[in-house]
């Protein structure tokens, strides 16, 4: 093991003093690690443990999180730990609040520091999953060896970072593989698993902050992820996730000043948002919903019959009845 330390040690210093941090996010990392954090590869320092009264602080600012990650995690956990593994969610501090894993590894995972309230800030334990994701606000793997600390090179991560209603980084969602060297598939498929798991819990976060309100989905064609809108009952767009944010190019700002979807949607001004169309939208949703009724449709609009008939046949709408 003093010699895997050494070799380890040896790599990593070789390469912050090298050029190779422009080519690799890995080496960018490590000299992070090195010039800004002061750290040593050695990793002698102890790990930084947060207090049975931090601990509880910082579960509680991330349990709304975790209350509507929970059926996304059970169908996580369902799948990942008979693999090696063990799942972690972390706040935007590094530290992970949220554990699940297999009780017969519990004493391997503490020694490792797969634990809650093990402070995983790159600032504090260098190149990791959960730090080094939080920090370039990505997902990634960090596979045994690009982990800054010699202790750290038994494990490789696969992560992804969660965003809050707002388009702030609220988490990283780690899956932590601790058994022999994975295989290049088996990393390929927790790295797809952490990533839909992520965007899952996400999308459940947005839906449980705009509960009342319409959402429009936004494809990314990038990926299976997608981005999501908060829309009113006026088209007026409440919130955006931070996928439909970087693909639409909505701010803050414009959200405060109000936005209508269809502008986003189309990429430019509705010219066709007119009076006219306006009423036609709700004379056919009417009909609609009254399965082309011209009475119904007349009572749900607070209208007569007659003025009904007059604006079916203005719009040339069709009606069944």
């Amino acid at each position: 093991m003093t010699q895997v330390i050494s070799k380890h040690v040896q790599r990593v210093r070789t390469a912050v003093a090298s050029d190779e941090a422009a080519r690799s996010a890995i080496v960018a990392s490590w000299r992070r690690c090195t010039l800004n954090y002061g750290l040593d590869p050695a990793g002698k320092v102890p790990r930084r443990l947060l207090s049975g009264a931090e601990l509880r602080e910082s579960h509680q600012r991330l349990e709304p999180l975790i209350s509507v990650a929970r059926p996304t995690l059970d169908r996580l956990q369902a799948v990942v730990l008979g693999m090696g593994c063990c799942i972690l969610l972390a706040g935007h501090d590094g530290v992970p609040v949220h554990w699940r894993g297999r009780d017969a590894d519990i004493e391997d995972l503490r020694r490792l520091g797969l634990w809650p309230g093990v402070d995983w800030s790159e600032r504090n334990e260098g190149t990791n999953g959960v730090g080094t994701c939080l920090v370039e606000k990505r997902e990634l793997t960090i596979h045994r060896e690009d982990h800054f600390h010699a202790r750290d090179v038994e494990m490789s991560c696969a992560v992804a970072p969660i965003f809050d209603h707002q388009g702030e980084l609220a988490a990283a969602l780690d899956i932590a593989y601790y058994g022999n060297a994975p295989s290049d598939g088996l990393i390929g498929l927790l790295t797809f698993a952490v990533r839909e798991a992520a965007w899952q819990i996400e999308a459940a976060n947005f839906r449980s902050a705009f509960g009342s309100a319409r959402l429009i989905s936004i494809p990314d064609g990038t990926r299976a992820c997608m981005g999501l809108l908060a829309v009113d009952e006026d088209d007026i767009v409440l919130g955006a996730t931070r996928a439909a944010r970087l693909m639409l190019g909505v701010t803050d700002g414009a959200l405060r000043s109000g936005i209508p979807a269809s502008d986003l949607q189309r990429g430019a001004i509705d010219h066709d948002d007119t009076i006219a169309n306006a009423e036609r939208g709700t004379v056919r949703r009417a009909l609609a919903r009254s399965g082309g009724n011209i009475s119904a449709s007349a009572k749900v609009l607070d209208i007569s019959r007659a003025t009904m008939k007059r604006k079916v046949k203005q719009h040339n709408l069709r009606r069944e009845h």
